[in-house]
């Protein structure tokens, strides 16, 4: 039999945890149908894996792709790093339902939440649905390299049955309003919606400065909404939880995990939610793991979500700089790169400059250069301020020559969750937690964390072997495949859909994060590529080779009823 892709000579880390082993791959159409010894010979394509893992593609459960998905068929930057399937609609943030005419409500509130810029969601999408399952309709008709699935979210549920007045701290949906977003859920669900999605989170806003619908909502709104999912069988729900508390030290971790878990008996399904250090609640990363195990012996489904490595701010000149408030770069701010680099290298601009910001500290920021691989193990000697130190300058002349030496593409990170490399590891290494968090399409010039794939198989599972590498491709596929219920996905088997990946694990990479100017209307985004993918499979279909997207697309949109 000749087959139409064959993988010859590698090694294959299945996904399911099973112990690496040396075999071929055999495709035909969009499924694998042999693992093991194959004849190679007629084969359309063989790709000679000799020194390489094939994996199955990587299943990620939080991504904000969304609006993207409208205009980026390849939705990177999650093509770079083995990503075949994604789940949009996280955090309770979703463009469904939506009234006739209403888009802006929903594309200014993402903006606020998610840092995606309002103009390009109005203008990247046709905005020609208002259910949930138009919306997935609409999906289907784009170009897309990966498979996408999402949640129907709890934000434009509230906005969609009671409008504006839904964000109100004092808002309580009467019995008539919960039993109508009730009966979206299960229209969105018998559409093919994979959950119900929940914000809670205290820094998700909308413009206006108010929370958005749903963060003081009492625990039996969300028990009326999501009944759906009980009766149907079907289903995940997440959230974005409310752990800390408004303006005062402490923090609810109990209260939150005890709503959330009653949710999931209730239902019967499983639930997954954000999970990071932060150090303003002390330890409670470990709090949340241990109720969350608690809570599973009692019948509940808990996955508590997190993401190998800090959650930081990104600071690039072509973006948003750490000089940027300064006086004699106002003239500069929104100029092109080479014009901003040009007036650093310009004497009398960088004293003046060095002069206004003497007083700053760059505290706890961290260099990236741009001529090293990206890091996120950061240590101390690593932060501008002892770099600064260590050459006898201000921390302000460090950073303005750090960007004339690499002609402005250096980044500075500055992390704001999961600074404590220890507390990762223990996230790392629990049973309970599921990976998630990387947050693809999201937070456009500030944060970039789509490559977490790359991070934590390079760092976590080859250098510091803290993950066996079949338990860490495990957590990357078939865990989260799974647990989301993309069917016959996140495994290298027979009858298994073909999203693969062919992995060069000793040149796994990252570069540093840059900005490009590639949504619509121009507007600036960040974006990390990565080394050691030699190819990513997507339905059968080659998608991406060495970095470089082939010019197919086969993703599908992947609904729960499938």
């Amino acid at each position: 039999m000749a087959h139409d892709l064959v993988i010859t000579g590698g090694t294959v880390v299945d996904g399911t945890g099973a112990p690496a082993r040396r075999a071929d791959v055999a495709v035909d159409g969009d499924r694998i149908t042999a693992v093991g010894e194959v004849d190679a010979t007629g084969a359309r394509r063989v790709i000679d894996a000799e020194g390489r893992i094939v994996t199955p593609g990587f299943v990620d459960i939080h991504s904000h792709l969304d609006a993207q998905v409208g205009w980026d068929p390849t939705m990177s930057s999650s093509c770079w790093h083995g990503v075949t399937s994604v789940v949009m609609g996280n955090c309770g943030m979703t463009f469904a339902p939506v009234r006739p005419g209403q888009g802006p409500v929903l594309a200014n509130a993402m903006e606020s939440v998610e840092d995606i810029p309002a103009s390009c969601i109005i203008d990247g999408l046709s905005w020609d649905w208002e259910t949930f399952g138009e919306y997935l309709d609409a999906v289907e008709q784009l170009p897309r390299g990966l498979n996408a699935g999402g949640y129907v979210g709890d934000v434009a549920l509230r906005l969609y049955v009671a409008g504006d007045a839904s964000c109100e701290d004092d808002f309580r949906a009467t019995p008539e309003q919960l039993a109508e977003m009730a009966r979206l859920v299960e229209q969105s669900m018998e559409d093919g919606a994979l959950g119900y999605s929940i914000s809670r989170s205290l820094f998700h806003r909308v413009p206006d400065g108010r929370n958005v619908p749903g963060t003081w909502s009492e625990p039996e709104e969300f028990y009326a909404i999501a009944e759906p999912l009980g009766r149907l069988g079907r289903g995940v729900l997440e959230s974005a939880p409310r752990y800390n508390l408004p303006n005062v030290p402490g923090d609810r971790v109990d209260e939150e995990l005890a709503w959330m878990a009653e949710i999931s008996r209730r239902t019967g399904r499983p639930f997954c939610f954000n999970l990071q250090q932060i150090s303003s609640l002390g330890d409670h990363y470990r709090r949340v793991i241990e109720l969350s195990e608690q809570a599973n012996a009692t019948g509940a489904q808990l996955r508590p979500q997190m993401t190998p490595r800090s959650v930081g701010v990104l600071f690039s000149l072509d973006g948003n700089s750490l000089i940027d408030d300064l006086p004699s770069f106002q003239p500069y701010k929104d100029a092109p790169l080479a014009d901003k680099v040009a007036a650093l290298r310009d004497h009398e601009v960088r004293a003046r400059l060095l002069e206004e910001g003497a007083d700053k500290a760059f505290a706890g920021m961290y260099l990236m250069p741009a001529d090293q691989p990206a890091s996120y193990a950061h240590a101390e000697h690593e932060t501008v301020a002892a770099v600064a130190a260590a050459r006898g300058v201000t921390p302000v002349e460090a950073y303005v020559d750090e960007l004339v030496r690499t002609d402005g593409r250096s980044v500075v990170n500055w992390p704001v969750m999961n600074q404590d490399h220890a507390a990762i590891e223990h996230m790392v290494r629990s049973d309970v937690t599921i990976m998630g968090l990387a947050d693809a399409g999201a937070h456009a010039t500030q944060i970039m964390d789509a490559s977490q794939p790359t991070w934590f198989l390079s760092h976590w599972v080859r250098d510091e072997g803290v993950l066996s590498l079949e338990e860490g491709v495990r957590r990357l596929s078939s865990d989260t495949a799974d647990f989301i219920g993309y069917r016959d996905r996140g495994r290298v088997v027979e009858g298994g859909f073909a999203d693969l990946n062919v992995i060069d694990l000793d040149a796994l990479g990252l570069p540093v994060p840059e900005i490009r100017h590639d949504f619509p209307g121009g507007a600036a985004r960040f974006v990390q590529g990565a080394s050691g993918y030699d190819h990513t499979i997507v339905n059968g279909v080659p998608f991406m080779d060495h970095g470089e997207h082939t010019g197919d697309l086969a993703g599908r949109v992947l609904r729960s009823t499938d």
